[in-house]
């Protein structure tokens, strides 16, 4: 796993002459990505220059080191990430009377660019990955991502140059980068928690989107960037392709056949077993991270199964109830036979973290969950370089809640008059949430264990705000939602010009099915896999997700929606596989999530803090929300009248990382 940087010269304008330099100073920011070793490698004369720092994984010694060259000469790259698969691309190779030098994935890669071309590489590849390949013969500029988006790369036009990088802190270094904060992706951001999409906070900075690549020939002008670097542009000598896109919702591969459960069970741990086992390879210690959820628990049975020795496992415990999971990671780990770290983070620990987070995410950034990401990435990083996750289940095989109910919501609210939904959703809003946690507090004893619900008060309301969907679209996007589009809290935007974004970048809702499919391309790599990345690699750790190898996608999404859900329970075929390994009583409960009590924090421990950054003069100041709005959430999140701690974070996100960049 590393870092990577870089920049290339647009002809007709004036551009920093030490170009090697700038990308050296560039790279140099992202030590954190790659503290082994860095590097970099420049053309001046062809206005091209990149950077790299390395975190050895594979092949540690020197031959690993990057940028490097192909055995022609002809391909120079700058590479983040693995590639599971170049042991078998290795052997191909050889056969084709290929040598290698050393025994690195970055070597195989470029090889198969060299023998395949770059197009037809990338179907080549099981990895995540994000590089720069500079074409010397060509003098072609390729950026590549992942198809999942499991590794950032942003890109833009700064100084008479164009410049990326793995993230955004890299153009710190590019002397005469204006800063300026684009307010439809700010508002993007309060809509969702996170910046959507293939655009990023600043103007005229970019997101590669996940399975894209961007290729510019040299020399690139003026004219060939007029308008943008969106997907949506191209000329003569700019090209962005989607070389792999997820399916659109289930194929025609399983219409009308009765499949047993057991087959598809069967079929799922046999990719599952060969992602597991080709993530498992590596020159440096390796683990896992454990919740004790079915996700996690899959991929820990399965890294035991091929494992000679106990899989090193690591879990948190907060003392908070509802938010404790580790005695559920601990006793799966007993029965699966793993050597367990355990840490009890005190609530001063996960508040020490705060300072950290616009440092670490470059962005505002807003899933509570980066808070025990970051302290569970730290724990595993003391005795393991690489950890592998189970990120991807939920939105893959249906374990969100939302998939349960939604559906229902919207089929009993549309048989319902409107006056009547009105009049149940203003009794539900305006009922404190107080009154509802301790109404539920009473009864919760006596409901079986199926029925108990964490965060029961935010539930009651957020039905209160379905009720007046008037399709399952908004529906799903209430699910999703933080604060309201419309009025907008963000001031001097157009509220046009963000409906016009979200609805190109969220796909169309109109069952189930399109739910997951919806969640797979947007918020799983937007929020989970950002969130995933920016905390470990803050820390030198690289997260590998072996449910997201390709095979295992494209399986997951030729299944039909029954096949998943069914009876209030998802991720069915994941359940198959993991009752193969574990009795279900260790893991069937509720979903719990990865959370920290933020609503609780800011009434008490962070209340000072919040106070100060929540208080409208500091917010006017800044110009660019609207105070009044966020003054009277405070008041009734600090009263008990309401829980406003999702929309609240989302404002001191803004606001701590704002300011930490000078804005």
């Amino acid at each position: 796993m590393c870092g990577i940087a870089g920049v290339l010269r647009i002809s007709d304008r004036s551009c920093h002459r030490d170009l090697a330099s700038l990308a050296t100073a560039m790279s140099a920011t992202l030590k954190h990505r790659g503290p082994d070793a860095d590097g970099s490698w420049a053309d001046n004369d062809k206005g091209i220059a990149v950077g790299h720092r390395r975190l050895s994984v594979i092949d540690l010694s020197t031959s690993g080191a990057q940028p490097m060259l192909s055995a022609s000469g002809r391909y120079v790259l700058s590479y983040n990430g693995e590639i599971y698969n170049y042991q078998s691309l290795r052997q191909v190779l050889e056969a084709k009377g290929h040598r290698f030098e050393g025994s690195s994935d970055t070597e195989v890669l470029l090889a198969v660019i060299e023998h395949y071309g770059v197009a037809q590489s990338l179907s080549e590849l099981i990895g995540m990955y994000a590089f720069a390949l500079w074409d010397r013969q060509e003098q072609q500029l390729f950026l590549v991502r992942d198809r999942m988006g499991e590794k950032p790369l942003y890109y833009g036009i700064i100084g008479g140059a164009f410049v990326f990088a793995s993230e955004l802190k890299a153009f710190n270094a590019v002397p005469g980068w204006q800063k300026a904060i684009d307010r439809t992706m700010l508002a993007g951001y309060f809509h969702y928690g996170f910046v959507p999409g293939s655009r990023s906070i600043y103007s005229d900075i970019y997101r590669l989107l996940p399975g894209s690549f961007l290729q510019l020939n040299s020399p690139i002008t003026t004219s060939d960037i007029h308008k943008d670097l969106s997907p949506d542009f191209s000329s003569a000598n700019v090209n962005y392709q989607r070389y792999w896109q997820a399916l659109a919702g289930p194929d025609t591969s399983y219409a009308g056949k009765p499949v047993a459960m057991n087959d598809i069970g069967d079929e799922l741990l046999m990719l599952l077993r060969q992602s597991v086992e080709r993530q498992c390879i590596a020159d440096v210690p390796l683990g896992a991270l454990l919740s004790g959820g079915i996700d996690s628990s899959t991929v820990v049975a399965l890294m035991q199964e091929v494992s000679s020795k106990p899989v090193k496992t690591f879990s948190i415990g907060f003392e908070e109830v509802g938010y404790n999971e580790a005695h559920h990671a601990a006793m799966v780990a007993d029965r699966l036979g793993t050597d367990h770290t355990e840490l009890y983070v005190r609530q001063q620990d996960a508040l020490d973290v705060i300072p950290t987070l616009s440092d670490v995410y470059d962005e505002p950034f807003a899933d509570a969950s980066q808070i025990p990401t970051i302290l569970v990435s730290r724990l595993a990083r003391r005795h393991v370089t690489v950890a592998l996750s189970g990120d991807g289940g939920d939105e893959l095989f249906g374990g969100y809640t939302r998939y349960f109910w939604s559906k229902r919501i919207w089929d009993a609210v549309n048989k319902t008059p409107n006056g009547l939904r009105k009049l149940v959703s203003k009794s539900l809003l305006a009922t404190p949430v107080n009154w509802i946690q301790y109404a539920y507090n009473g009864i919760a004893p006596i409901l079986p264990q199926s029925l108990r619900q964490n965060n029961v008060a935010d539930k009651v309301h957020k039905l209160g705000g379905l009720l007046t969907s008037p399709s399952l679209q908004k529906v799903y996007q209430h699910t999703l939602q933080h604060w309201p589009r419309y009025p907008s809290l963000v001031m001097n935007m157009s509220d046009n010009m963000l409906l016009d974004y979200l609805s190109a970048y969220c796909p169309p809702v109109a069952r189930t099915a399109d739910m997951l499919y919806a969640d797979t391309v947007t918020y799983l790599p937007d929020d989970i896999l950002t969130k995933v990345d920016r905390a470990s690699m803050a820390v030198s750790l690289e997260i590998r997700v072996p449910l997201l190898d390709h095979s295992v996608v494209e399986f997951a999404q030729r299944l039909p929606i029954e096949s998943k859900i069914a009876a209030g329970k998802g991720k069915l075929p994941l359940r198959n596989v993991l009752d193969r390994y574990l009795e279900a009583a260790l893991y069937d409960r509720p979903k719990a999530g990865f959370g920290v009590p933020i609503g609780a924090w800011l009434r008490g421990s962070l209340r000072d803090w919040a106070d100060d950054m929540l208080s409208a003069d500091r917010i006017e100041r800044g110009g660019y929300i609207d105070a009044k709005r966020v003054s009277a959430c405070w008041s009734d999140h600090r009263s008990g009248k309401g829980n406003w701690q999702y929309q609240l974070w989302d404002v001191l996100m803004f606001e701590s990382w704002r300011e930490s960049v000078g804005l």
